[in-house]
């Protein structure tokens, strides 16, 4: 009499239940998880903003103006200039487009610092908002 082994492992069937179970976990998780990614980009440029004004009225403190451009606190020839007033050059905003900058201000503000957001154009509504500072 011949004995058979008994073999160890999953059948076709069970490993595909356990695909369909993560399947559907991951459809009910990942819409949760990349919403986050979105506001957490815009607190960020918030941050990022803010971080630049600090670092413009240290460049006003030192100059008597605002800078003409936000690079000119990372490098500037001017006389008097006593940075660099930033660790390493202007970054781009979390979505990898380039801060706005205007000095003085369309309403009379010393400056305006502006990100157009996820869409990276002017208006926009949610995560494509304009995230303005001044």
């Amino acid at each position: 009499m011949k004995t058979q082994k008994k073999q160890n492992g999953f059948t076709m069937i069970e490993l595909l239940i356990v695909v369909v179970i993560l399947g559907l976990l991951m459809s009910l998780v990942a819409p949760t998880m990349f919403s986050k990614v979105d506001s957490t980009k815009i607190k960020t440029a918030r941050a990022q903003m803010q971080m630049f004004e600090t670092s413009l009225d240290t460049y006003w403190l030192d100059m008597g103006d605002y800078p003409a451009k936000l690079a000119d606190l990372y490098t500037s020839s001017l006389p008097g200039w006593d940075g660099p007033y930033l660790p390493k050059a202007v970054p781009d905003d979390p979505w990898s487009n380039p801060y706005s900058y205007q000095s003085p201000g369309p309403d009379g503000e010393p400056f305006i610092l502006l990100s157009h957001g996820k869409d990276g154009k002017p208006g926009g509504e949610d995560d494509a908002a304009d995230i303005i500072h001044q």
